[in-house]
């Protein structure tokens, strides 16, 4: 029997100072070894691996990835696009994000409240690419009403990179 009862939030672990450090400084290189951390943020090399441990443990730090310059790997073209869906229905929802976890040139998408249904985050090699994954895959989902494209220009700030 399922509960009708809201599911007990997690509490928000308490941070400092050094906590949020640590974070940035991880944000910024996560393969800087323990001892360099550890001294750019002013502890022992044990306290510092004790609190990224901690802050494993917390579910805080979640992973460590590569950041890879997908322009380098011919995707340098970047796209937001805003979707709408022809009804709100779990299945239409469900077979839209299925599309979407199949599509390499979808690098984000996000389920956003608003006049849309999802925000997508598109990286391809160019405008011809672009077009035929706007044609052949967005194109050819039944669900879709609305696409509105946002091509970027330039980012001046993006911390994914």
């Amino acid at each position: 029997m399922l509960s009708t009862e809201p599911k007990k939030l997690q509490q928000k672990p308490d941070f400092d100072r050094i906590d949020r450090h640590i974070l940035r400084e991880l944000s910024v290189d996560a393969r800087q070894p323990n001892v360099r951390l550890a001294e750019r943020v002013g502890l022992s090399a044990s306290a510092c691996l004790r609190r990224v441990q901690e802050l494993e443990r917390a579910g805080v730090i979640t992973g460590y990835r590569a950041s890879i310059d997908r322009a380098r790997m011919g995707a340098g073209f970047l796209a937001y696009i805003t979707v709408g869906l022809s009804d709100h229905t779990k299945m239409s929802q469900e077979a839209f994000e299925q599309a979407m976890s199949q599509a390499d040139e979808v690098v984000e998408c996000h389920n956003v409240t608003g006049t849309i249904e999802y925000l997508l985050r598109v990286e391809v090699a160019d405008i011809a690419t672009y077009k035929a994954f706007h044609t052949n895959v967005l194109g050819t989902l039944p669900q879709v009403t609305a696409i509105t494209s946002f091509i970027v220009l330039g980012s001046p700030k993006d911390q994914r990179r």
